[in-house]
């Protein structure tokens, strides 16, 4: 984390170094990476680069095959974009760039209405075999592409609007499942431990999917 950070700094620097007399557009911003903002810095009449944030908390309920489980999303970015503009008088942009990806979903298992879990065709009381707890990470470093509308270094000072469609190309994800506080048999403790640690593989495959994370953003620049 701290080497990509360090990168976007370095891009940064570079940036405001470059154009330190640019006019520079901020833009508040809201959509599948969350509340957040960018800062344009003009580079040419066709280019602009982009620097920002984002972040989103969201928990909602999935299950795999055997087991039900409450997740919770943490949607983190870092991001250093470069906005292409193929006409000089055109608001439409072509972004490609590069984020740092803290995107990560913490897991719960949820045992049924009878208080039981059930993995590989066996069931457990969850009162004995405890929690089923984990998480699912990605890679921390992220390319972006997509396309967008939107460019604050074409106006005078003032508002306007923005919006990014676009794909984060984060991987493919990583899971971690485990079992704690399990108070039965040392046997059927070991048996429990080895479900989940197959029903990790389930999970893994049913998350599989989000290795390309959609971005859909809306916002307002203003351009000082």
């Amino acid at each position: 984390m701290k080497k990509t950070l360090a990168a976007l700094g370095v891009i940064a620097a570079t940036f405001a170094a470059a154009n330190a007399r640019a006019d520079i557009g901020v833009a508040g911003e809201v959509g599948t990476t969350g509340f957040g903002f960018h800062a344009t810095i003009p580079l040419t009449p066709n280019l602009n680069a982009r620097l920002g944030l984002g972040y989103l908390g969201y928990s909602y309920s999935g299950r795999t095959s055997d087991m039900d489980y409450d997740l919770n999303l943490k949607a983190k970015t870092y991001d250093a974009l470069l906005d292409w503009y193929p006409q000089k008088d055109s608001s439409f942009r072509i972004t490609t760039g590069l984020a740092y990806n803290g995107n990560r979903i913490d897991v719960q298992g949820r045992s049924n209405a009878s208080g039981r879990y059930t993995i590989q065709g066996n069931t457990y009381d969850a009162t004995s075999f405890g929690k089923v707890t984990g998480k699912v990470d990605f890679n921390k470093v992220a390319p972006y592409l997509g396309i967008g509308w939107g460019r604050p270094s074409q106006k005078d000072k003032g508002w306007s609007f923005a919006t990014d469609i676009g794909v984060l190309f984060q991987g493919s994800p990583k899971t971690t499942l485990t079992n704690s506080g399990c108070t039965a048999s040392a046997a059927m403790c070991n048996q429990f431990a080895n479900d989940v640690a197959k029903e990790n593989a389930a999970l893994r495959d049913e998350v599989g999917k989000l290795k390309l994370y959609p971005v859909l953003r809306v916002g307002i620049n203003y351009k000082f």
